[in-house]
């Protein structure tokens, strides 16, 4: 039996709304500006779309940040955001530490040399799951000062941490001709909303002058926030560590896998602010629609392991981008290892009276660039999202959503279709979400969209298709591609590159679904070799169109512009956008690729033959310097070649010493779990660790399970592991190699049957019967090589 279409009717756009934000400088000396109105930010007096991922600089080796950023950036992040810890950096009172990891200068000029643009998120309260939310312990012991608020006293301290971060940024701000755009004051601030203010005035007095200022846009602030001083900025998560239930996806966590147009998300910070109502300030819809902490991936606390998969965090994306916002901002995109403390560890934990234990030293955050900057899963997914919002989002920015009026009723709901219209009245995409976190979805069968526009009623498909089960991605409908109107496609639109008068637009299948497309007949010749055509009306159809790396529809316009569209299936998560050879690529490699200076490096960690492709196609490139003559595969010139001889690294694992007598788990100052004490590691299952060749960009990968791990190198501390159910990864690059050839110390606690802690029953199998257990079952050494790839 076939359903009935699932029909919405899409209205005209609004007015953009008028309003006056009161931001500082936004042209740079070049001439370039960054501006914001009631839509979105601004380029060059052009609609934005701006990707923006987070790295903390004081978390990360800087002799990685230059690579780690341009990897970000190769995964389609346009902006950086780092927050500085004043507790990184002034532990002692009075003596401000800049240097090595901590040299925000440095990390700033690197940003600028990779031309990725920074906001900055000031403090002095952070949070980041680090000590005191970031700040110093002697600011808190001082018993006079009511900090975050505006005591005149505080603001004075904060006046001073606002100067030494302006002192680092001399001559690194954007009207300075530096990559310095934003600035955020404090975080997550609940209180009276003056005190936001007289932080963005202390900004400005100490001459952080920037195009943007922000905030976060949770929790409502006791007062209301004058309209137009600071950008409200939100965020959304999979599932959180912070909650307080030991439950899978406890509260509201399942809103953010929906279409809605609230903004404020209820569990964001639920630890610390309570659960409250998800409602948006009276003024919100004046605002563009903005993020800085969509999940990347989750922290692990004490007492909950959340285990993140890679569709988690696509699936709050397309969700988020979908309801209308305008600027996707990852919290994390790229893991860290927290640094080592003068007087303390800086990890959260509730010794500190804060809400939460977590790890003394890792900060992976499960995240698309790891702690080490290990690639995952969901690098590739979100760069496939990104590539379109490069290329389309632009015009996405000026497309308000529209919502059906049937929606999911319950985090229970799998039968209610997650789905959303972005469109300006004409044009517009169709977003789709049949995936939520933990909840099975059904494939569904006969979906048909009926889109009601102002001037027309579409349906798309033309028939019924079907949607798979667990996906996320969106369809374009009248998009106009050079001169030829796209009336639809059941495909994702990922790219498009140009090579004089010939286009080349890439799709991504959605899953097993029948791809279709239907092009406006007038004005364009379309032919196909994987696809059958056929005409109806004014409208010429493709259906069940194959993906390839050949030209699956061809489209020839009027004034001679030939338009290639080509579909890849998997292919898709392997696909770059890369300039290359003197132009912008798409670029299809089975390595992980960065470009810099006009050559890319490709990365890889297998045996397999290494492959890249390349659209518009090349006649050879150079790999390490010997050139490599093209073959053709359908559209790309492609290169194949041998992987360089791989040296295993190995590692001999030795049992030192069985677990000891169980501790003890008591709950702590939060009514939480408490993590084991370095004294507990004494009771701790032990093994030695030793490596016999050459370790260079090798990652150590210890499947186990247990409690907590740690890694001992010399008796120091140099990371641990709250397990969850996931290999625990070192790189053991970060170790100097005289100080690796002592050997490692690995300390593993035993998992308990009766712990208060909360994680997937999947991962507590290994228990059995048994009150406890700890065992190390493999241990991985994961080589990367790297090659470059020029076009000599």
């Amino acid at each position: 039996m076939q359903h009935e279409p699932y029909s919405i009717i899409i209205k005209r756009p609004s007015p953009i709304p008028t309003a006056r934000f009161k931001m500082g400088t936004a042209a740079a000396p070049d001439g370039r500006s960054i501006t914001v109105d009631g839509v979105s930010l601004m380029r060059d007096g052009r609609r934005w779309m701006a990707v923006m991922g987070e790295i903390h600089f004081s978390r990360v080796s800087r002799d990685k940040w230059r690579e780690e950023l341009l990897k970000i950036k190769a995964g389609g992040i346009d902006v950086i955001a780092t927050y500085i810890f004043w507790i990184h950096h002034e532990e002692v009172e009075g003596q401000f530490d800049w240097s090595g990891d901590r040299d925000l200068s440095q990390f700033a000029r690197t940003c600028q040399e990779v031309g990725l643009p920074l906001v900055v998120r000031c403090g002095p309260w952070c949070h980041g799951e680090v000590r005191n939310g970031g700040m110093p312990d002697w600011i808190l012991t001082k018993p006079d000062i009511k900090e975050r608020t505006s005591d005149p006293k505080f603001l004075r301290y904060a006046e001073i941490l606002y100067r030494e971060i302006k002192t680092q940024l001399a001559g690194l701000l954007w009207k300075e001709g530096g990559p310095v755009v934003g600035v955020q004051v404090d975080n997550e601030f609940g209180g009276p909303s003056q005190y936001l203010l007289d932080l963005k005035a202390i900004a400005i007095k100490e001459g952080l002058d920037v195009p943007i200022y922000t905030r976060t846009g949770w929790p409502m602030n006791s007062t209301p926030m004058p309209f137009g001083e600071l950008l409200p900025l939100y965020g959304a998560y999979a599932e959180g560590f912070w909650s307080r239930e030991l439950d899978p996806m406890p509260g509201d966590y399942w809103r953010a896998f929906n279409f809605q147009l609230e903004r404020t998300d209820s569990e964001v910070g639920a630890d610390q602010l309570g659960r409250r109502e998800a409602a948006d300030q009276s003024d919100t819809a004046r605002y563009p629609y903005l993020t800085c902490e969509l999940g990347g991936g989750m922290e692990q606390s004490y007492h909950r392991r959340i285990y993140i998969y890679p569709m988690d965090v696509l699936a709050v994306a397309i969700a988020k981008i979908g309801s209308g916002g305008n600027l996707p901002g990852y919290y994390m995109y790229h893991g860290g290892t927290n640094p080592t403390g003068k007087l303390t560890t800086l990890q959260e934990s509730q010794a500190t009276k804060f809400w939460n234990d977590n790890p003394v030293k890792s900060y992976d955050f499960q995240a698309p660039l790891g702690q080490y900057g290990q690639v995952r899963e969901h690098y590739h997914l979100l760069r496939r999202l990104h590539l379109m919002l490069q290329d389309f989002g632009p015009a996405l920015t000026m497309m308000p959503p529209t919502l059906p009026d049937r929606r999911p009723r319950s985090k229970h709901d799998a039968e209610a279709l997650r789905w959303a219209i972005r469109s300006d009245g004409h044009a517009g995409f169709v977003f789709i979400n049949n995936y939520q976190r933990l909840l099975p979805m059904p494939v569904r069968s006969d979906v048909q969209f009926e889109i009601v526009l102002p001037d027309e009623t579409l349906r798309i498909p033309d028939s019924p298709t079907t949607i798979p089960a667990d996906t996320a991605f969106c369809w374009p409908f009248n998009l106009q591609l050079g001169g030829v109107v796209l009336k639809f496609a059941t495909a994702q639109l990922v790219c498009e590159v140009a090579d004089a008068a010939v286009r080349y637009v890439v799709f991504a299948k959605t899953g097993d679904a029948p791809a279709q497309f239907a092009f406006a007949a007038a004005g364009a010749k379309v032919t196909s070799a994987r696809g059958n055509l056929r005409q109806a009306a004014d409208v010429i159809f493709v259906d069940d169109v194959k993906s390839g790396m050949d030209a699956a529809i061809t489209v020839t316009t009027n004034d001679g512009q030939t338009i290639h569209f080509i579909l890849l299936d998997d292919d898709s998560l392997r696909c770059w956008k890369l300039d290359f050879g003197g132009k912008s690529r798409v670029l299809i490699s089975n390595m992980d690729l960065v470009a810099d200076g006009g050559q890319l490096r490709a990365r890889s960690d297998h045996t397999d033959a290494l492959t890249f492709a390349a659209v518009p196609p090349l006649s050879n490139i150079a790999v390490n310097g010997t050139m490599i003559a093209a073959q053709r595969e359908g559209l790309f010139s492609l290169f194949t070649w041998t992987a360089p001889e791989h040296i295993v690294a190995r590692c001999t694992i030795e049992p030192a010493k069985p677990a000891g007598a169980l501790r003890k788990i008591n709950k702590g100052y939060a009514k939480v779990a408490e993590a084991p004490s370095d004294a507990d590691f004494e009771a701790a299952a032990v093994w030695h660790l030793h490596f016999a060749e050459d370790t260079a960009g090798t990652i150590l990968r210890i499947h186990y399970v247990g409690d907590v791990a740690r890694l001992y190198v010399g008796g120091e501390l140099v990371t641990d592991n709250f397990y969850n159910g996931k290999p625990f990864d070192f790189s053991l690059a970060t170790i100097p190699p005289a100080l690796l050839q002592q050997g490692l110390e690995l300390r593993i606690l035993p998992l308990q049957r009766d712990a208060p802690i909360y994680m997937l029953p999947q991962f507590r199998a290994a228990l059995g019967d048994k009150a406890s257990h700890v065992e190390v079952s493999k241990v991985e050494m994961i080589r990367s090589n790297t090659v470059v790839l020029s076009t000599q």
